[in-house]
């Protein structure tokens, strides 16, 4: 037979909320019977001991009038308990007993021979008043000496007294319980509508955790959930935006890794040709070296990429000279131009002191410089030029060629992005990185282009100059 797991129980949030009011709501009626139920049991009581005690001396006082005479005192005991509405004893003391010798209802049952606030006024010879329970009943009593020898009690039942306590109490209890009751649906219905709320947020974070970022977080509301639910619809976004990027990423990553290899099995594969004479042989030799160099910045831009998304590229903040790294990117591709027959030259001479990375500016310098060579006809001339204005250093890199479309310049900064109709030679990172590498200094990196003219411009702190805060930049890191 099947084994059947008894799954533990879990008190669902709406359950444990109801409990919480409900114990709360408790706790409350619970400190107000106990504050006000034995208060008003004490002053009833109280109240009716008083009477009792305010009536004892008029009646004594009434017996000592009677001299002794046995009816003017039963009369005067009758009279007094018909006034009280409750019952006089007269008492003699028989040695250390006490005797009734009147009493205004000699038929009761219950004794109250051995009464003890009767003994104790005796005793002290004085008025004594208290509260007695005999025979299953609670009395308010006072008893007072008439004489040496005789002692008077007053006894009035406490019956309608405690009924009012009894009456309070139970209406406390009914109140409390229908109360509590009402709290604790009220609490249950309350709290459900809050758990619906977080189970709505539940399923979109299985759904984001399962890939699908199609469906907006909502709860509605205009509350502390409504505002997480906002704040998880951002963060459904961003992820959306992170994994479009990784998928292109992924994608442009794996293309460009094959065509080189493509080539490059390709170029192999001929090479194996016995009969290839040796002039061909070169070229492909050649070719081969070059699709070797492709994947070789490939792997590096990839590296670098890599290496900025996880935080661990690290970015220096040191004062730097830009127009002694204008000439040094001028030195460092001069053959290069020279072969491409591009005329490239630094213009201004002067100290142009900036804050940030050296190593990082040429980076970026070189990405600009060689952007230029490769993406402008033979015989256009490039110009790396420095400048100082405003509390900032400049970094410029400006050619004479045919321009860049309004549309696609803000676009030349995107991972793997190239120009339609240009060449492949180029793995397509190096603007992306120049871009962040330019953020994570603080600043960042434009493009101004018509035909013509156009000009990447990296801007950085002057030294000695304040670095204000500014927006975000215009171009931000894509993580991958």
């Amino acid at each position: 037979m099947a084994e059947h797991r008894v799954l533990p129980f879990r008190a669902t949030l709406s359950v444990k909320l109801a409990l919480v009011l409900f114990g709360a709501v408790a706790a409350a009626l619970l400190i107000v019977y106990l504050m006000m139920v034995p208060r008003l049991e004490d002053r009833l009581v109280n109240a009716k001991i008083r009477d009792v005690r305010s009536a004892a001396v008029p009646v004594r006082d009434q017996i000592r009038r009677q001299n002794g005479a046995v009816v003017g005192t039963e009369d005067a005991v009758s009279a007094s308990a018909s006034n009280l509405n409750g019952r006089v004893v007269y008492f003699s003391r028989v040695e250390s007993t006490l005797v009734p010798a009147a009493d205004s209802n000699p038929l009761r049952g219950d004794s109250v021979t051995g009464d003890p606030v009767a003994l104790e006024a005796t005793a002290y010879g004085y008025v004594v008043a208290g509260r007695v329970r005999r025979d299953g009943r609670e009395y308010a009593e006072a008893a007072t000496p008439v004489s040496d020898e005789s002692v008077v009690l007053l006894v009035a039942p406490l019956d309608d007294a405690l009924a009012n306590v009894r009456l309070v109490r139970r209406s406390l209890v009914i109140a409390g319980l229908v109360a509590l009751l009402a709290a604790a649906a009220a609490a249950y219905f309350a709290a459900y509508g809050l758990t619906r709320r977080l189970r709505k947020l539940e399923a979109a974070a299985d759904r984001i955790a399962a890939g699908d970022f199609s469906e907006p977080v909502a709860t509605g509301g205009d509350d502390e959930i409504a505002d997480l639910a906002r704040e998880f619809d951002l963060m459904r976004i961003r992820l959306a935006d992170l994994d479009r990027v990784r998928r292109e990423f992924i994608a442009n990553a794996s293309h460009e890794l094959r065509t080189p290899l493509f080539s490059l099995g390709g170029f192999l594969e001929l090479m194996d040709d016995e009969d290839l004479d040796p002039e061909t042989r070169r070229e492909f030799l050649a070719e081969t070296r070059m699709q070797v160099e492709r994947l070789t910045r490939l792997a590096t831009d990839l590296l670098d990429l890599s290496r900025l998304d996880a935080g661990q590229l690290r970015v220096e903040k040191g004062t730097i000279d830009l127009a002694e790294s204008a000439r040094t990117l001028t030195e460092e591709f001069r053959a290069v131009a020279e072969t491409s027959g591009h005329p490239l030259a630094a213009a201004g001479g002067d100290p142009v002191s900036a804050v940030g990375d050296a190593e990082r500016v040429l980076q970026i310098g070189r990405a600009l410089v060689e952007n230029a060579l490769r993406h402008t006809p033979e015989g256009t001339p490039i110009e790396v030029r420095t400048t100082q204005e405003n509390g900032r250093a400049v970094l410029e890199v400006e050619d004479e060629g045919p321009g860049i479309p309004a549309w696609e310049q803000e676009r030349v900064f995107e991972r793997f992005y190239r120009s339609p109709g240009g060449q492949a030679s180029g793995s397509g990172l190096g603007l992306s990185i120049a871009a962040v590498l330019a953020s994570r200094m603080g600043r960042r990196l434009d493009v101004d282009s018509k035909p013509g003219r156009t000009v990447f411009r990296l801007e950085l702190p002057a030294a000695g100059a304040a670095i204000p805060r500014e927006n975000a930049d215009r171009v931000q890191p894509q993580p991958v």
